[in-house]
């Protein structure tokens, strides 16, 4: 073969390869608009009778973290495998959109496969133009809290809906017995407050979540401190992951 006729192969690969990855581009809006509306039927029936809705209460919720798991997987290759100028233009297009998904399945507890600690400085160092992009960096932090507090309180209305029995015997509900016991008595003995407190903390976000849900807090009473937790947890990681890439420490990302 020819070193024009190798050119001329390569061209048209490469113009084969960029339909599909363009088409797969241009989706994401749309099969993130199916996820979030699949995941408000299958929230708002869980607690429902009925075989179907039986189902979908006992499953669903651990089918659309597989959803989930498999789209990022694919975006994960999609991204370094796709040239440069592509991985750019998801990251401007779809990066935010991305984070707010994910952020809600970490707010409902159910992010098994990634630590809910390094969301947001991954979503600062990648989608930011620059360290000092304060508008988009401010929008990392705003979609995070949007999107957690969502899946706070979609697990919320679950626990205050269904309460402690439904919830314990739902295979996606990673909790065992005896740290739920340990979160009831956090929440007796501190009351509310504890609800932002252990949101603004590491390793404990959400964790008062369901204790909230089976005291019967008001849900105007929990969205709000849920944010505010959430809001102050976000912005010192944000801070310190300016500080520490700023001081050659996370040079790396």
């Amino acid at each position: 073969m020819t070193l024009s006729a190798l050119v001329g192969f390569s061209s048209a690969t490469n113009s084969a390869l960029a339909v599909p990855l363009v088409t797969v581009a241009d989706v994401t809006p749309l099969v993130g608009l199916l996820t979030l509306c699949l995941t408000g039927v299958l929230l708002s029936s869980a607690t429902a009778s009925g075989r179907v809705r039986e189902f979908f209460a006992d499953n669903g919720v651990l089918m659309l973290v597989g959803a989930v798991m498999v789209a990022a997987i694919l975006g994960i290759y999609l991204f370094f495998t796709a040239d440069q100028a592509v991985a750019e233009r998801w990251l401007n297009q779809y990066g935010l959109v991305a984070l707010f998904l994910i952020l809600i399945l970490e707010g409902a507890m159910l992010l098994y496969f990634a630590p809910s600690e390094i969301l947001v400085p991954t979503g600062v160092t990648l989608i930011a133009d620059s360290l000092n992009d304060w508008g988009t960096i401010a929008a990392v932090i705003l979609v995070a809290v949007v999107g957690a507090t969502i899946g706070q309180y979609a697990l919320f209305l679950l626990a205050k809906r269904g309460g402690r029995e439904y919830l314990l015997e739902k295979r996606w509900f990673r909790v065992d017995e005896s740290t739920l016991d340990r979160f009831d008595g956090w929440f007796q003995k501190w009351g509310r407050v504890i609800v932002p407190v252990s949101n603004a903390l590491l390793f404990t976000r959400g964790m008062l979540t369901v204790p909230a849900g089976f005291a019967e807090m008001r849900d105007w009473e929990f969205v709000v401190l849920s944010a505010i937790g959430t809001l102050i947890f976000q912005s010192w990681l944000t801070v310190a992951t300016l500080y520490l890439t700023k001081s050659g420490y996370l040079g790396f990302l």
